[in-house]
């Protein structure tokens, strides 16, 4: 089986194996291609039970199984969503009933307008909460703010749950910058090394082994993390500290993006 498809549901789990755990999340509208099997050193087996589809996500090159029901056709997509989060509704009328709530970074395909939303084959969803692919935003630290207060989650990619390699990646990906979905590939990818005794700036990036965080300004950090088991604020060098406290080692990469 081959071929392009998108991401039907408003989110669906990337699992390591049909039934397996989360390793990533997939949101509406976001393109991934169908394959016999998903990379080898991933250690996933060939082929796909029935109700599940082995896929790699063209984001990033993740590979991972999704429900085959949570998979649409693929078709032109034109609008991300850039609030924290919007709802699709049946009718252009913020009175009934909400068929779905969808996350930032969701992508949908607008064919129309009626008053305050856009039309789109899945239902209205407010124009205010969309934005045209085709315009990127400019600072994925504001970006990642929206994000403020959502609790974590291993693995999530959504508004309703996120981790601190995901928080990076909805940022990056909504300024079109291209990011991998985990923070080791994150550290690699990302920017280029600053020396210990450069000064931080917003938009830095700081690694741990196995954690990442954006630096909003030289002297605080925002990350997603279990500590406050929240997307949250957190001044930089206490964090530094508490990290390596609780025995996660010492920062192993500052990076600049551009």
């Amino acid at each position: 089986m081959s071929g392009t498809r998108r991401i039907g549901w408003p989110l669906a789990d990337l699992c390591r194996a049909p039934n397996g755990p989360r390793d990533r999340q997939l949101l509406m509208g976001e393109a991934v291609d169908l394959t016999d099997a998903p990379a080898s050193s991933s250690g996933l087996t060939r082929g796909s039970p029935a109700g599940w589809i082995a896929v790699t996500a063209q984001r990033d090159g993740y590979p991972g199984f999704v429900p085959e029901a949570a998979l649409a056709p693929d078709a032109p997509v034109t609008h991300r969503v850039s609030a924290r989060a919007t709802h699709l509704y049946p009718a252009a009328d913020f009175k009934t009933p909400e068929r779905a709530m969808l996350s930032l970074g969701a992508q949908v395909q607008v064919t129309g307008e009626a008053g305050r939303f856009a039309q789109t084959p899945q239902g209205f969803v407010p124009r205010a909460h969309l934005a045209p692919l085709d315009a990127p935003e400019s600072d994925p630290v504001t970006v990642a703010a929206r994000l403020i207060g959502t609790p974590y989650l291993w693995g999530g990619n959504s508004s309703l749950g996120i981790d601190c390699s995901g928080l990076v990646q909805i940022a990056c990906l909504a300024c079109a910058l291209p990011c991998p979905g985990d923070s080791a590939e994150q550290e690699a990818a990302l920017g280029h090394p600053l020396p210990e005794d450069a000064p931080l700036a917003r938009g830095d990036l700081l690694f741990w082994r196995g954690h990442v965080a954006w630096v909003a300004d030289p002297d605080t950090l925002l990350h997603a993390n279990a500590h406050h088991m929240a997307v949250a604020y957190e001044p930089l060098h206490d964090a530094i500290a508490r990290i390596a406290a609780q025995g996660d080692g010492p920062v192993t990469a500052r990076k600049r993006l551009g």
